[in-house]
């Protein structure tokens, strides 16, 4: 077999991206590598604006350790890059006050691994890959179309509704200073 640098380059990509993304999502999900789990994550949900945060919590945990896993193995690639890429800008709308850098507590590094997983969803998984192996049945140009419209649209739906959210909550706040 002759190996591809681009497609071995897409490999190490995938999987490290995928890899961080599925960590970040299993904190979320289950608790695991001392993350809250479910109920941790939807108490911080509701702490950020997020409503409903159970629910919130259970669509960042998939977007991000499913969106990884698959995107890991290279399968439903548009639509893996696609839901990381979503659940990806629910954390930059959550970091963009504190500004870009992560040291401030900014979003560079949630905007570096949604645009890196909006990057492989466009560009497809390559030769090492299940989409591959299965012929692209679940990579084709309708779906990359579908999944980043799909995901663009939620998360302006809920990252919108964050917002009007934190604005209401800033009204209340300042009448009660009154």
């Amino acid at each position: 077999m002759n190996l591809n640098r681009r497609d071995l380059g897409l490999l190490v990509l995938r999987v490290g991206t995928g890899a961080v993304l599925a960590a970040h999502g299993t904190q979320k999900l289950f608790g695991w590598f001392g993350g809250g789990g479910i109920e941790g994550t939807a108490h911080a949900m509701e702490a950020m604006g997020f409503s409903p945060p159970r629910e919130s919590a259970i669509a960042a945990g998939l977007g991000e350790a499913g969106g990884g896993a698959l995107l890991a193995l290279g399968l439903a690639t548009p639509a893996a890059g696609a839901a990381a890429a979503g659940a990806m800008a629910g954390a930059v709308s959550v970091h963009a006050p504190a500004g870009f850098f992560a040291q401030s507590g900014g979003f560079e590094y949630p905007a570096f691994l949604g645009f890196t997983a909006a990057a492989i969803g466009i560009a497809g998984a390559g030769r090492y890959s299940l989409d591959h192996a299965t012929g692209h049945v679940l990579d084709r140009p309708w779906v990359v179309a579908t999944a980043f419209l799909g995901s663009a649209l939620a998360a302006a739906a809920v990252v919108g509704r964050r917002a009007v959210a934190q604005s209401d909550d800033d009204d209340t706040d300042d009448g009660e200073d009154l």
